[in-house]
């Protein structure tokens, strides 16, 4: 038997306006009931206190520390630090073909979109790059038109793309000098991109959304079924014992690599995971600060 899918050829599910508006509560809800900036990892933090000199600011003078030493003294503080955010939003063949009527690719351009505003939100630039062999990278910037225009640009994106997730985050990691914050979007069905988010980790922090269809996790009782990787046409047959993704190694080969990682299946609510994620993992961008 086969499995029935239905191939989106459009990410229009939601008209532009409704889009904005999932986008928009996606974002407030990673920012609710924060009272530092998770983007900035510890925000302003205090390091010392010092003699105080002309034209410092009453407000910051160190009460205790003047009390005790009969001298007027100010506290220093860490310089916020912003941690660039970059979005890999893997837009392959096989993010498309869905059981669902939206498909895994729509929902990691909705999750894509509520981060970088909630990003921006907490003043840390916010870059992405797709990771399909059509390719196209969008700078960290600190403005919501550029996030919109490529929101915009990305809902009207050619789909069937093999996917280079490997590549591109090999790519990313020889041309990025500092530490930055990675956060890939994709189902994982590239092999070879395990090994390249485990080097990745050696250097940045690296955050792992893997979006999964419904019919990726459900095969039936008994039988067989015939299916066809839509990136390669490749066919291949499937027991009822077997799986598209052995989940339970590559979770903890993530976890050995201190890789962060999320499972969205696409058929449920995720706004909720979400959020409890980020904030038990210190923020988006918080981890190891």
């Amino acid at each position: 038997m086969t499995p029935v899918y239905a191939e989106l050829e459009s990410l229009e599910v939601l008209d532009w306006r409704q889009f904005l508006i999932a986008v928009r509560r996606l974002a407030d809800s990673f920012n609710y009931g924060t009272d530092r900036s998770p983007f900035l990892g510890s925000g302003v933090e205090y390091v010392q206190s010092r003699p105080y000199e002309y034209g410092d600011s009453v407000r910051s003078i160190d009460w205790r520390v003047t009390a005790r030493t009969g001298r007027f003294f100010v506290k220093q503080f860490e310089t916020p630090k912003q941690l660039p955010i970059y979005l890999l939003l893997d837009t392959s063949a096989s993010m498309v073909v869905s059981s669902q009527t939206r498909s895994k690719l729509a929902t990691a351009l909705q999750i894509a979109g509520g981060l970088a505003f909630a990003g921006l939100d907490r003043v840390s630039p916010v870059g992405l790059l797709t990771t399909g062999d059509e390719f196209r990278q969008y700078q960290p910037s600190l403005a919501k038109s550029q996030v919109l225009q490529w929101l915009h640009e990305l809902r009207r994106f050619r789909l069937g793309q093999q996917t280079e997730l490997a590549k591109r985050l090999t790519d990313l990691n020889a041309r990025l000098a500092n530490r930055a914050m990675l956060i890939v979007l994709s189902d994982l069905h590239e092999p070879a991109a395990l090994a390249a988010l485990k080097l990745s980790a050696q250097r940045h922090d690296v955050v792992v959304l893997q979006l999964r269809d419904p019919a990726e996790r459900q095969l039936p009782a008994s039988g067989l079924i015939r299916a066809r990787e839509p990136e390669t046409g490749r066919e291949f047959v499937l027991n009822r014992r077997s799986k598209l993704i052995d989940q339970a190694a590559l979770e903890q080969q993530l976890k050995r690599a201190g890789i962060d990682h999320l499972l969205i299946d696409i058929d449920q609510k995720y706004a909720h995971r979400l959020r409890w994620f980020f904030r038990s993992r210190g923020g988006l961008g918080g981890k190891g600060r």
